[in-house]
């Protein structure tokens, strides 16, 4: 069933994080179910560890399409969080290697995108991802905005997009 593009490309985005695993050369179990999309508020309920992929707040600037023009290339910006439980001592040690994690499967990304010339198996031609970047990313201790140690990493991919087909085929 045809899916809107941004969001079939968070979905992808999704699947490669769930294969952080111990199993796979990781540090941090993560793997299926422990990777959400578009929530901004966790409880005690939810896994520990797990990420989160949210888009940003605000829109990145960029320039219009001209008079007609029914696509174009826009900067699409994420942000993936990620929730560790803490040791006493060394509360964010653990937020480090997941979010070591998720850059080492970014990376992972990159290296097929040089190889294939595509970014989470999307096709050549719009809509598509042309490419994937991510920041150094910042680690906090708990505080007010969370009972856990966590991580902000901002990733950012530049989407070909053909707005009279918004859709992917899932």
């Amino acid at each position: 069933m045809p899916e809107p593009f941004r969001l079939a490309v968070q979905k992808r985005l999704t699947e490669a994080l769930e294969g952080i695993t111990i199993a796979n050369g990781f540090y941090t179990d993560i793997g299926p179910g422990k990777v959400f999309r578009g929530r901004l508020y966790y409880g005690d309920s939810d896994p520990i560890p797990m990420l989160s992929i949210l888009e940003e707040p605000i829109a990145a600037e960029t320039d219009l399409e001209p008079m007609g023009g029914t696509g174009g290339t826009t900067p699409y910006n994420l942000m993936v969080q990620g929730f560790v439980s803490d040791n006493q001592t060394d509360p964010t040690d653990p937020a480090h290697y997941l979010m070591a994690d998720v850059k080492k499967v970014l990376a992972r990304l990159n290296k097929e995108r040089i190889a294939t010339d595509r970014v989470l198996a999307f096709p050549e031609k719009a809509p598509t991802v042309l490419d994937i970047e991510f920041g150094g990313g910042v680690v906090r201790p708990p505080d007010d905005l969370s009972a856990k140690a966590y991580f902000w990493l901002r990733v950012t991919l530049s989407l070909v997009e053909d707005n009279e087909n918004p859709s992917v085929e899932s």
